[in-house]
C-alpha cells in the first residue's frame, strides 16, 4: 500500500474513453476506472477493449483502480482476464462483495495485485471484519451506499451512521487504511457534499470517492486539517520532544490535557495530512 492514503477518487466510465483520459489528468488522487454500473450492458465489451488500451502504460505515481463486474455476472471472467495482462501496481475494486471467499477467489485469479472490496448489503456489512481480513491483497473496504439504502430500505444518510461505523472498525480492526466515503450523488450541492464529508470524517472516514471532478476541491478541503488542527498535533509533538529531554514522564498541554500514545499517534497522522495541502 501507499504510504500516503489517497483522499479523493474519481470515478470514470470504462465506455467514454474521453472521460477516463480527464480522470486520469486531473488532480484526484485515485482515479476509478468503472467496467460495471456506469457501463450499459451493450457497451461491456467495448468498454473492457478501453481499459486495455488506455491503462495498458501508466506514469509510476499514477494510482489506478478498475471496478470490475460481480463473480454472478457474464462479464466477470473477462474483467479479470484484461486486468491480468494489465500493471500489477493497477488495483482490483471489487462490487457487491458478501463473504471472505469471493475474495479469496479473486486474489488467487490476480495474485500480487491490490484488492479492493465493496460492501454493499446488509449481509456485507455484518461480514466486514471478514472480508478485510481474507487475504493480504486487501488493501481498503469500502461502502456502495446505493445499493445498501436500497437492501435497509434507508432514505438518508442517518440511517446509514451504523454500517458507517462498522466499515471504519472493520477496517481498522484489519490494520487498513480507514476507508474513503462513498460518492455524493448530488453533483451541484457542494456545500451538502462538504457537511457530508466533515460527519464522515468525524466517524472516521478519510476521503472520498467523486463522480464529477468539481467535487474534488471541496472533499480535498473537508478531509485535511485545519490550521487550528495542526497547530494543536504541532503543540503536541513538541511537547513530546521536549519532555523526552528533560526525562519527564507525564506529559500535558497548556490547556491541562495530559497526552497518552493516541493522541500522539493522531498528531502524526495530522502534520502528515497537512503536508499534502
Amino acid at each position: 500500500m501507499s504510504a500516503t492514503p489517497p483522499l479523493t477518487f474519481l470515478y470514470a466510465p470504462a465506455d467514454r474513453p474521453d472521460r477516463v483520459e480527464k480522470a486520469l489528468a486531473s488532480e484526484a488522487d485515485v482515479v476509478l476506472v468503472d467496467l460495471e454500473d456506469a457501463v450499459a450492458p451493450a457497451h461491456k465489451e467495448i468498454a473492457r477493449a478501453n481499459v486495455v488500451r488506455l491503462l495498458g502504460e501508466l506514469p509510476a505515481q499514477r494510482r489506478v483502480q478498475v471496478r470490475l463486474n460481480h463473480p454472478s455476472t457474464l462479464w466477470h471472467a473477462a474483467d479479470v482476464a484484461a486486468l491480468a495482462g494489465l500493471p500489477v501496481a493497477i488495483g482490483a475494486r471489487m462490487p457487491k462483495v458478501e463473504s471472505g471467499e469471493e475474495v479469496l477467489a479473486l486474489a488467487a485469479a490476480l495474485p500480487g495485485r491490490e484488492l479492493h472490496p465493496l460492501i454493499e448489503s446488509a449481509l456485507g456489512v455484518e461480514r466486514a471484519l471478514e472480508i478485510a481480513t481474507a487475504s493480504p491483497q486487501v488493501a481498503s473496504i469500502g461502502l456502495g451506499e446505493a445499493d445498501l439504502r436500497s437492501d435497509l430500505g434507508v432514505d438518508d444518510e442517518a440511517g446509514l451512521t451504523w454500517a458507517r461505523s462498522r466499515l471504519v472498525v472493520a477496517a481498522r480492526a484489519a490494520r487498513l487504511v480507514p476507508p474513503a466515503m462513498s460518492a455524493y450523488t448530488h453533483v451541484r450541492d457542494l456545500d451538502g457534499l462538504a457537511a457530508s464529508c466533515r460527519a464522515g470524517r468525524a466517524l472516521g472516514f478519510r476521503g472520498r470517492t467523486a463522480i464529477h471532478p468539481a467535487q474534488l476541491a471541496t472533499i480535498r478541503a473537508a478531509f485535511l486539517p485545519s490550521a487550528e488542527e495542526v497547530a494543536r498535533a504541532g503543540e503536541v509533538i513538541a511537547r513530546v520532544a521536549d519532555a523526552t529531554a528533560a526525562g519527564v514522564g507525564a506529559i500535558a498541554l497548556a490547556d491541562g490535557t495530559f497526552l497518552d500514545v493516541a493522541m500522539v499517534e493522531r498528531a502524526r497522522t495530522v502534520l502528515a495530512l497537512a503536508e499534502r495541502s
